[in-house]
């Protein structure tokens, strides 16, 4: 006669399930943390540029500085596409470097689910 061995059942579930659950979850919130920081990283650079674009803006106190103005403005907009640029970059690198670790994380998963399916049918 078998005995009902729930420890081993216990275990067995937590290994198939649970622990997948929880690397999945913590591979999200690591990601999403990273997306976060990259997202307050760029607002707040286009903010910085945006209120010293306005400062500089304010100083102008005739023609000529209007037109230095108006003419430094096309470094800014220079400077702001390669920021934006940079900024995409990274974003593609975190969904790129994610989408890697999920799959590595759902092969690995897989693996384990097989081995153990192996084993109940051993068992049984």
């Amino acid at each position: 006669m078998n005995t009902f061995n729930t420890n081993e059942m216990n275990q067995q579930f937590d290994n198939v399930f649970m622990a997948p659950a929880r690397a999945y979850a913590a591979l999200t919130i690591d990601y999403a943390e990273k997306m976060l920081n990259a997202q307050v990283e760029a607002n707040q650079a286009y903010a910085e540029t945006g209120i010293n674009q306005l400062r500089q803006l304010t100083s102008v106190k005739d023609p000529q500085g209007l037109r230095n103005y108006m003419e430094g403005q096309q470094q800014v907009v220079k400077q702001l596409a390669e920021r934006v640029k940079g900024d995409a970059d990274k974003v593609v690198s975190l969904q790129q470097d994610y989408f890697k670790k999920s799959q590595k994380l759902t092969e690995e998963n897989v693996k384990q689910a097989q081995a153990a399916a192996g084993k109940m049918r051993q068992t049984t």
